[in-house]
């Protein structure tokens, strides 16, 4: 019984384990999801605008082609999408885990 007790115990320290992934988890995808938003609206500003354009390096900004910029926005848009993606992935894997684990638990707390 004890045995029982101490696994039970793992599986609980697991499952939180599980749900602070979670949370670290959805605090980079809200991360992502403000940049892409922002790059989203760089872009429509730049379809718009017939004016000089300009990028910020450091603390710097500097004159840049409209073309250069347009595709540079696409290629980090690109790459933070894919980071969701994975992110996403991530995420459904553990929900599974977790999903599963809790069961566990539960039966086994039922039986005591």
């Amino acid at each position: 019984m004890d045995d029982m007790n101490k696994e039970t115990e793992q599986k609980i320290g697991q499952l939180q384990l599980m749900e602070q992934n979670l949370q670290n988890f959805n605090m980079q995808k809200q991360t992502f999801q403000t940049q892409l938003f922002e790059i989203d609206n760089a872009l429509k500003e730049l379809e718009n605008t017939k004016e000089k354009t300009y990028k910020i390096v450091g603390t710097v900004m500097i004159a840049s082609k409209k073309e250069d910029l347009i595709k540079e926005l696409k290629e980090k848009k690109s790459v933070i999408e894919l980071r969701i993606k994975s992110l996403e992935k991530q995420e459904k894997v553990i929900k599974e885990k977790s999903s599963q684990m809790q069961t566990e638990i539960m039966s086994k707390l039922k039986k005591k």
